[in-house]
């Protein structure tokens, strides 16, 4: 990587509430510097994160001379670590700016500006060109501005971000223009690192890998641009440091290997292959990428009741982990350092849960690259959007099959748009094993056909078509909510029966707290003792649930955030709630089953 150095004033986050540790270890010359496409890696890149120039406008503005001041990229605009922490009203834009040189010997290639992600609608100016536009908070986007830049000097970079949050109808997750309860701070503008790549003109654009454990292979579907008929292509697959296959022949769009001896990826072993793939002509090589992936299986089978039960690599495995939504108390949507990213996962490991179900919110890829690592089985919700009124209004008409969360054609078209977005750039990641398009009939619309949708793209993982409430009899999962709960749907004949949420008890750790108007729990307790036993007593009740055919159960939840009580740690991350030591064993014991036995999968 290269680093581009920025010569700016000291950055400071501004203070008001409660901090993370990992505030005081961030570099405001380049932060978050680490490569941010762990999965899809290349040698020569830069990293553009750091102090840039903003200001907030009206949204009929044009065009902006004059700047606000400076904002540290890639915290969002109404967090503490951008050093500005102001709220974008629905009438305002966003204008960002920098300037930034190209080696020369990056001169005659292409140059992909790439964006992590930027929330909500996004225009892409260098040079004073108009070089892109793109709509979704969510996903990743690239544009090719080689034919823009100046030879030898610095460029500039321009965005205008607009983003109406809750007063629009896209998907924006949990985030709101007033905060209270269950709903929290919004978050504008670039969350995620910014970059610039340079490649080969002729190159590879993606790579899908899917593992079939049954037949011991693995499916490759590559897609490229400016590629010949003889150009060839090599691929080596190594399992610690070790090659144990490989190809060497002509670019193929489908190339199936075999995959000898293979080590499945589990929760207990997460083993991983690495992967690399070089585009040939001759003896010029023109792409090199290096990946990694996991053989594993998420499937239904049958236990010995003929009870549906969910399973890992064709054996029975129950999955219990936290509700997790992402938040941090400084960062807002984006962690302050990889460290800190990584600390939730490890945590959640640690406490003793297989499964994570991420929440109204998509992470940044290396997320999901610690997750792979750690051995975390990931539920991925789509964020939500829509109307919350009509969603509410869904829940109650849905028995007659009336659903209105989406009440304009083109808000349909974009919730279509990001979720297919989503699932291509999440579909290589061994640890994520089960899609969620829509949680409580918000937003919730055309069930069946969006779950046609996404089987469409992606057949190899399980889908939970709603989680909670309004249920249209599709889909692999049969999900209900319960607080502070358990409880259990009825055992179907394929579907698999889901607690897709439930506990949420709440305890307050004083000085580790939001300023909040309002604390919000489903249960609160006054001392740790209470809400340890408590738990205690919600386990044991789950555990006879899990005899009678529950197959998942997702707690509320990873961390206190904002308002809301309910975390295993606090919002802060400075305290654990309840003993570690106690809780693990507790947790392990509802999956850890001996008497789950091996049966035939249960086929659509």
């Amino acid at each position: 990587m290269i680093m581009v150095e920025n010569k700016e004033k000291p950055w400071q986050p501004i203070k008001g509430q409660i901090m993370t540790k990992w505030a005081e270890e961030i570099d405001s010359e380049i932060p978050l510097p680490e490569y941010p496409r762990p999965q899809y890696r290349r040698g020569n890149w830069i990293n553009l994160n750091g102090l840039w120039d903003y200001a907030i406008k009206q949204k009929k503005v044009k065009k902006v001379s004059l700047f606000d001041g400076k904002i540290l990229v890639p915290y969002p605009l109404e967090s503490a670590l951008s050093g500005v922490k102001k709220k974008l009203k629905r009438n305002q834009r966003l204008w960002y700016r920098r300037y930034f040189t190209i080696p020369e010997s990056w001169e005659g290639r292409d140059l992909l500006l790439h964006f992590g992600a930027v929330d909500w609608e996004t225009e892409v100016w260098v040079n004073g060109n108009l070089i892109g536009y793109h709509t979704g908070g969510y996903n990743p986007f690239s544009f090719e501005i080689s034919h823009f830049l100046n030879k030898g000097q610095p460029n500039e970079l321009l965005l205008a971000v607009y983003d109406p949050t809750n007063w629009g109808m896209h998907e924006r997750g949990k985030q709101t223009l007033t905060p209270n309860a269950i709903f929290y701070t919004s978050v504008s503008g670039i969350w995620q690192t910014v970059w610039i790549e340079s490649v080969n003109k002729t190159r590879f654009c993606s790579i899908r890998m899917v593992p079939d454990i049954d037949n011991k292979t693995l499916r490759i579907s590559l897609s490229g641009i400016n590629i010949l008929n003889n150009d060839k292509i090599s691929i080596s697959i190594n399992s610690k440091n070790k090659e144990i296959t490989s190809y060497d022949g002509k670019y193929q769009e489908t190339i199936e290997l075999k995959i000898p001896r293979q080590k499945l990826w589990t929760p207990d072993s997460p083993h991983l292959y690495d992967i690399t793939f070089v585009l040939k002509r001759g003896k010029i090589e023109f792409d090199n990428v290096e990946s990694y992936f996991g053989m594993r299986k998420i499937s239904i089978i049958k236990d010995k009741k003929s009870i549906p039960r969910l399973a890992l690599n064709n054996e029975q495995l129950f999955h219990y982990g936290p509700l997790d939504q992402g938040y941090w108390p400084d960062g807002l949507y984006t962690a302050p350092t990889d460290e800190a990213l990584l600390y939730d996962i490890q945590f959640t490991k640690d406490l003793g849960f297989n499964m994570i179900r991420k929440h109204l919110k998509v992470e940044p890829a290396r997320w999901y690259y610690h997750c792979d690592k750690l051995g975390i089985l990931t539920w991925q919700d789509m964020p939500c959007g829509g109307s919350i009124k009509a969603g509410i209004i869904g829940m109650f008409l849905g028995k007659i099959n009336i659903q209105v969360g989406r009440l304009f054609k083109l808000n349909r078209a974009c919730f279509y748009n990001e979720l297919g977005e989503m699932i291509e750039n999440l579909m290589n990641h061994p640890s994520v094993v089960v899609w969620i398009p829509f949680n409580e009939a918000w937003g919730q619309f055309q069930t069946k056909e969006v779950t046609e949708f996404i089987r469409s793209i992606d057949s190899s993982r399980l889908i939970n078509s709603a989680s909670g409430w309004v249920d249209k009899k599709v889909g692999d999962i049969k999900d209900i909510h319960a607080y502070p709960g358990p409880k259990m749907p009825k055992i179907e004949e394929k579907r698999v029966a889901v607690l897709g949420e439930f506990g949420g008890l709440g305890f307050i750790v004083k000085n580790h707290i939001w300023k909040a108007k309002l604390y919000w729990s489903y249960k609160k307790y006054k001392t740790k003792k209470e809400l340890v036993s408590k738990y205690i007593d919600l386990i044991k009740k789950t555990k006879v649930l899990v005899k009678q055919g529950l197959s998942a159960a997702v707690y509320t939840q990873t961390t206190d955030i904002e308002g809301e009580i309910n975390g295993f740690i606090t919002y802060d991350r400075k305290k654990i709630k309840m003993p570690m030591k106690k809780i693990a064993p507790l947790n392990k014991s509802l999956y850890k089953n001996p008497s789950f036995k091996k049966k035939k999968q249960v086929k659509d």
